[in-house]
């Protein structure tokens, strides 16, 4: 698997699998860096590393409840490729129900994952 779209659709498969720690482990460098358009409670924005980022997404699990997900893309341009998410979650600790859309951008090099960028509203 060596173009960038070949893992952007790889990654959208994975994704509507609900396959998110088969991402990390297949399509993910250790150096991968993840950055959030803002920071997780408690966390940095910048997750640097996978055992970083899997705590991230262990956090996300242990504090969000998924009632439904869709996944578009991925939209490939040279090294990078995006991919629109769309998450309907229930907040834990809140008990707030939310829509959740964003849109992730993905650079790739040799073949993995470099760098993963989520853009998405504060509000």
């Amino acid at each position: 698997m060596s173009s960038t779209l070949e893992i952007g659709k790889k990654y959208v498969a994975l994704c509507k699998e609900g396959r998110n720690e088969t991402i990390l482990d297949e399509l993910f460098t250790k150096d991968t860096v993840s950055v959030e358009a803002g920071a997780p409670p408690g966390q940095d924005r910048t997750a640097k590393g996978l055992e970083a980022i899997r705590a991230k997404s262990k956090w996300w699990s242990e504090n969000h409840t998924v009632r439904g997900a869709e996944v578009f893309g991925p939209y490939p341009h040279d090294d990078r490729f995006a991919v629109r998410l769309v998450y309907d979650v229930t907040n834990k600790p809140s008990g707030k129900r939310i829509t959740m859309d964003e849109v992730g951008l993905f650079t790739v090099s040799g073949g993995k994952i470099v760098k993963e960028e989520f853009f998405y509203s504060m509000e």
